[in-house]
Formats: structure tokens, sequence, C-alpha cells
């Protein structure tokens, strides 16, 4: 099981240094990367004067070239190493980059802490850099609501989704999992532009994430201090989500929490109608966005548990 060793580093490593600024600042981040050949590739294609048809088909040609080419790329160079303990090291240290457990660690982290001290406008600056709702709408609850599901959904696509397709293939597998990941970030969404364009990549993605996201959801019920509790909640709640995957990793945290979560939220003006995840509980609280950080970081302790012992096994 060298690719689950693999992981187990990469998440150790990254847990231990994020991604540096000073390495951002000289050489990007893959993710970077990728976002620009994807916003090339979508400039050139994705024509306004081509049918929905006609869109669609190039934004799955699109989407398949992306993919096709970063997992090639991991596969050339995983082939290249040696087969011992130091191919676990290399690729474990390759991966690192496309696991990221501190940076949303401290993104989530970054809201709690002056939305405990009673600055709100400071909350609500820090919260806009990790969800897409109008930050000058959210009151404490809100900005509570908003930072503990972008850590439920965003430890799926994160960290389990690129460890999980890394545990089964290694370098080629979390590299094309990021690649999927990044296009449907950028053109995946219901915009006139992307709506047939990005058609391919949302349904990837949506693929790529079908069992991540029920498997970060049970590692937030297994760890929960109630897991009945959690995994009630999720069971019942998962499928009122807009997503077919968001939801699995919400409805656990929230019944984790003992909160509600998801519910109407305003984008751009536009107020979106979203049921509710475990309603009928209390609104969340700054201190309930700490309990949710310390269940995830249990679920990764967990996680990279698992994955070094299967290296060993």
């Amino acid at each position: 099981m060298d690719f689950a060793g693999a992981m187990a580093l990469a998440m150790t490593v990254d847990a231990l240094l994020g991604w540096p600024n000073a390495l951002f600042a000289r050489v990007g981040h893959p993710v970077t990367w990728l976002g620009r050949l994807i916003n090339i590739l979508d400039i050139s294609f994705n024509r306004s004067i081509d049918p929905p048809g006609i869109r669609r088909f190039a934004g799955a040609a699109v989407a398949l070239f992306v993919i096709g080419l970063s997992a090639g790329i991991g596969w050339a160079v995983q082939a290249a190493l040696a087969f011992e303990w130091s191919r676990i090291v290399l690729l474990g240290i390759l991966a690192w980059p496309l696991v990221a457990l501190r940076s949303l660690y401290d993104h989530v982290a970054a809201v709690a802490h002056p939305l405990q001290s009673g600055d709100i406008a400071a909350a609500r600056a820090a919260v806009a850099h990790i969800v897409g709702r109008d930050p000058a709408a959210l009151d404490e609850a809100g900005i509570a609501r908003a930072a503990i599901e972008s850590m439920a959904e965003n430890a799926s696509d994160g960290i389990v989704a690129p460890v999980f397709w890394g545990a089964l293939f290694g370098l080629p597998g979390i590299v094309g999992y990021k690649a999927i990941n990044t296009l449907d970030s950028m053109i995946g969404h219901r915009t006139a532009r992307h709506e047939s364009f990005g058609w391919a990549a949302a349904r990837l993605d949506d693929l790529a994430n079908f069992i991540p996201a029920r498997l970060t959801g049970l590692l937030f019920g297994l760890l929960a201090a109630r897991p009945s509790d959690a995994t009630s909640c999720m069971v019942r709640d998962a499928n009122r989500h807009r997503s077919i995957n968001a939801g699995w990793p919400e409805a656990a945290m929230a019944g984790a929490l003992g909160v509600r979560l998801s519910g109407p939220r305003i984008y751009h003006g536009s107020t979106a109608n979203e049921p509710w995840l475990n309603e009928g509980a209390r609104d969340p609280l700054a201190a309930d966005i700490r309990r949710g950080l310390q269940l995830y970081r249990r679920a990764m302790i967990l996680l990279g548990g698992v994955l070094a012992i299967l290296a060993f096994a």
C-alpha cells in the first residue's frame, strides 16, 4: 500500500507546514497552474455564438483534455520513481500541495477568532474568503453557519476526496481529482456562460466526490460527541441539500454540533431558499465553529491514521 503511506505523509506535511506564502510567491500552486490552463481554454472554446449543444460538447472535450493531461503527467512522474521506501516519501512530497488540510483549518479559525471577540466586521471579511454568499447580510449566526458549512464541505472536497483517489491510484489519482475539482470550481456553475460549457465538469465532480462525501460524513459521525445524533441527522437530511454530495458532511456536522445549517441565504442580492439541515435545532454561534474545528481535526487524524495502518499492514 505505497499509495496509502504516501497520502498519510502528504497529510502530515501539510498539517505541519501548509503551503508557505514564500513558496506561493515564488512558484504559485498546482491549482493556480491548472486554473490558468482552464481559463485559457474557457476563453478559447466557450463561445457565446455557438448553440448549447456545441458548447456542451466543447466543455466536455476541454474537461477530458485537462483531466487526461493532469493525470498523465502524474502517471509519468510516478512511473519514474523507484519501488522502495523512497518512492513513498517522494510521492508524499509531490502530493502534499494537493491536500488543503492546514489551509482549511486556518481559514475557518480566522472567522472564529474575531467572531468570538465581537468584531462582526472582521468576521464578515474573513468568511468572505471561503464562501460565495453576501457577507454584508450575515449576522453572527449567519457567519458561524457559513464557516461551519464551508469547513464540512471542503473537508470532503479539499482533503478526503484527493486523499481517497490518491490512496487508490497514487499521483495520477490525486492530480486527476484536483483537475476535476478545479474545473468544477471555475466552469461548473449554472450561469448563462457556463450552463452548457461546464455541464460535463459539474457531472464529473459529482461522480468523483460521491464516495468521499459520504466517507467524510461518516468520519464526522463516528467522532462526534453523540455519534447517533450526527449519523441520524446525516441519513435523514443529507438528501435535502441542493448538492448530492455536500449534504452528507454538512448534515453530519449539523447533527454533531446540535445546530441547524444551510437554509435561506443571499447570493449577489438574490435569496436562495435552501432547506434547513437539522431543522428545529438552534442557530450556531462562534463557539460552535471552534467545536466544529475540533471535530474536523479528530476526523483528519483518524483518516491519516487509517492510511498509515494500511501502509504498514
